[in-house]
């Protein structure tokens, strides 16, 4: 739902064209929006808690990556506490206080296919081919999507869109360079190119490049980005179409990792560990075909394959030989065929839009796991590992339309055969999994600006390849299932949009490692169980064009969450790791003319760093108490008049130099590396960009 941008999300001329008359149901338009059927207008009454950031909001917020965006989007918190932390290279977003490193909790959609290696057995983001420039919106469904998008909604659904091929005869685009200094320390710079147009065959191409080189604001963080797409469409029919997109990203990227007490007080942005790197490619095709058959019925297929390669390269933690390298190679085949079909039927006062779809995905990869002398080139402990997925998932709903109310039942049936193995035949693991998850939204149109709703659902995650070595007859892994509500309400008129959403999540039968006895064990099982529980508020007001204020926007979100154990040891009632109870964001964004000033907050209160919500440091800062903060950000642009020509934006991000930081997560207890990553300094940035 729209409820907040980084600069002012609903503008008044937004809000114009969305309050119309809801007492109609949308038309049948699969292709118009990711989620589907009859949604291309419903963000307005969409039955659950749902935020789109289009480009234009990004933009002008000053965001320098994705995950300066997702700070400000309610009920998303940024953890990062990966030792890719501050780099290009991970995506680290945990919604209503799930698990945030490498986003493991949520699906996560690139122009509506899984982006991750393996959406089944390996659905981290510890590599994230995704490039801001290249995306024109974020769509984050929170709640009430679980029919049509798994596995891994526990933690909801996320869309990045990337740019759209222009409709409009002939070629346009822009081109952008944009400069960041990080209070002169380090520096980087990113550049991005776009131009497309349809040809005069009904051909459109749009071709999208972004990139960066230079560093992050940690001492020998060197980076260098290429994200590449060519997309296509052509219009076989005045009803029908064919579409695809060509994409290539790779990405390399120092890692300065975690730092000790003593370490971050000499200074919090050195590296001790100038060796460790992390790096990766992926190759995708996608094909679709949509044809809106009739007034009533239409049809979509779109195949899609995509190859990946990611490793890490670390040393050795203090204490172990300083000359070993530990290399961790990766390899990822996908490929994916999901096709659905849309049937409205009227019956008096009483709409039907029946959808039903089907989606199988091949997984085939490697990982491996070794260490080398770099002094004397022998490598020990190589385990090299194999993996095979097909899944299989149908699913089912239907949009019914009587009055004002919008109910949409519905199920997704989701049948999965894993199967692990030693590269040397010696150990072999296999699990298959079947999961019938439900799901119910209501919405009711109140009035044409005000909508209610609510959702019931379940969403799963199920066993991943890593976890599938300890699958056996005595110990029987399960997928983790949750049980999601919401209550909320979303009131969008000319120039006030609100929001309030409560929600509940029951999470069972979680994956976790059991250290068994005296710690010394380790094997996955299912013991978890948490209960996340909270309150997502939003407001934004345009003030009118003919007020002493007009140009004036202001806006706030605040989330209130409180996600905790439920386990019957010593760690009952205690609150998870790594998320903030309290987040919020306050803004105001001025327009005069070509001019545009924006400034805003956002704000994270204390985490803990373990499950027993350990409150002192540890000399090595892997544990303990992390403190909140706030940051202040300022923007200023200045935009010729008109579509085309040349724009200018410069801000300032961590106006006052706010030094804050996070802990590094580490499975291992017995962690002897630092733990502090200190968070980005103040940061300057200036960025020219010009269209034709």
């Amino acid at each position: 739902m729209a409820m907040l941008s980084m600069s002012g999300l609903l503008h008044a001329q937004e809000a114009q064209q969305i309050a119309q008359d809801t007492t109609t149901l949308e038309a049948i338009q699969v292709s118009s929006d990711w989620l589907g059927s009859g949604l291309q207008n419903s963000v307005k009454t969409y039955p659950g808690a749902r935020t789109v950031v289009k480009k234009e909001q990004i933009q002008d917020s000053g965001a320098a990556s994705i995950t300066d965006v997702m700070r400000r989007i309610p009920g998303v918190q940024v953890t990062e506490n990966a030792a890719t932390a501050g780099t290009p290279v991970s995506l680290n977003i945990g919604v209503r206080g799930l698990t945030g490193r490498y986003s493991p909790r949520s699906t996560v959609l690139l122009d509506g296919i899984p982006m991750s290696f393996a959406p089944y057995g390996q659905p981290q983001l510890s590599f994230a081919p995704i490039s801001l420039a290249n995306i024109e919106t974020i769509d984050v469904v929170r709640g009430g999507g679980a029919v049509r998008y798994g596995p891994q909604n526990v933690g909801g659904i996320i869309n990045f869109r990337t740019r759209s091929i222009p409709t409009t005869p002939g070629m346009s685009g822009d081109a952008s360079v944009r400069y960041i200094d990080y209070d002169g320390r380090q520096a980087n710079t990113q550049y991005s190119t776009f131009v497309g147009g349809t040809l005069d065959n009904g051909l459109g191409i749009a071709l999208l490049y972004s990139g960066a080189s230079g560093s992050s604001w940690r001492d020998h963080s060197d980076q260098s980005v290429n994200d590449f797409a060519l997309k296509l469409r052509y219009e076989l029919t005045p009803t029908s179409e064919i579409y695809g997109k060509l994409s290539y990203y790779d990405v390399e990227s120092k890692t300065p990792g975690g730092l000790t007490q003593a370490q971050y007080a000499a200074d919090p942005f050195q590296n001790t560990r100038p060796r460790d790197y992390w790096s990766g490619d992926r190759k995708g095709i996608d094909v679709g075909y949509l044809n809106y058959i009739s007034d009533t019925q239409e049809f979509e297929i779109r195949s899609y394959f995509n190859e990946s390669f990611r490793q890490s390269t670390l040393a050795k933690a203090p204490g172990d030989n300083p000359a070993t390298m530990t290399h961790s190679p990766r390899n990822y085949r996908v490929f994916g065929i999901e096709p659905r079909y849309t049937q409205r039927f009227a019956f008096d006062s009483v709409t039907h839009d029946v959808t039903v779809g089907y989606r199988y995905i091949s997984e085939r990869g490697d990982d491996t796991s070794y260490d080398e002398n770099t002094t004397t080139g022998v490598i020990s402990n190589y385990e090299p590992f194999i993996n095979a997925t097909d899944a299989h998932a149908v699913y089912i709903d239907d949009k019914i339309a009587v009055g004002s109310w919008r109910i949409t039942p519905g199920v997704r049936y989701e049948r999965i055969d894993s199967q692990r193995e030693s590269a040397d035949g010696s150990e072999r693991f296999n699990r298959k999994n079947n999961k019938a998850l439900p799901q119910l939204n209501i919405a009711y149109l109140l009035t044409s600006e005000l909508t209610v709703f609510t959702n019931y659902g379940k969403s799963f995650g199920p066993v991943q390849n890593t976890q599938l070595n300890q699958n056996s007859a005595a110990n029987p892994l399960a997928p983790e299932v949750a049980t999601t509500t919401e209550l909320g309400m979303r009131w969008q008129g000319r120039q006030l949009s609100a929001e309030a959403t409560l929600f509940n999540i029951d999470f069972d039968n979680q994956i976790q490692i059991d250290r068994g006895a005296g710690g010394t064990e380790d094997t996955y099982r299912n013991l978890g169980k948490t209960t996340h529980h909270g309150v997502e508020t939003a407001i934004d007001y345009t003030f009118d064009d003919d007020s002493a204020l007009a140009g004036l926007n202001l806006y706030a979100n605040y989330t209130y969450l409180r996600a905790t154990l439920d386990n019957d040891d010593a760690t009952d009632g205690n609150d998870l790791p790594f998320y903030s109870r309290n987040t919020d964001t306050i803004g105001a964004r001025y327009k005069t003319g070509p001019w545009t000033f924006n400034v805003s907050s956002t704000h994270q209160s204390r985490q803990y760093a373990d499950e027993q919500n350990t409150v002192a440091e540890n000399e090595n800062a892997n544990n303990g108490v992390i403190p909140g903060y706030r940051v202040l950000n300022a923007q200023v642009g200045w935009k010729a008049q008109g579509k085309k020509g040349f724009d200018i934006l410069a801000g300032i991000n961590n106006l006052t130099d706010r030094r804050y930081y996070t802990r590094i997560y580490s499975s291992k207890p017995t962690n002897t590396s630092g733990g502090r990553l200190v968070g980005a300094p103040r940061t300057i940035f200036v960025q020219g960009r010009y269209s034709f």
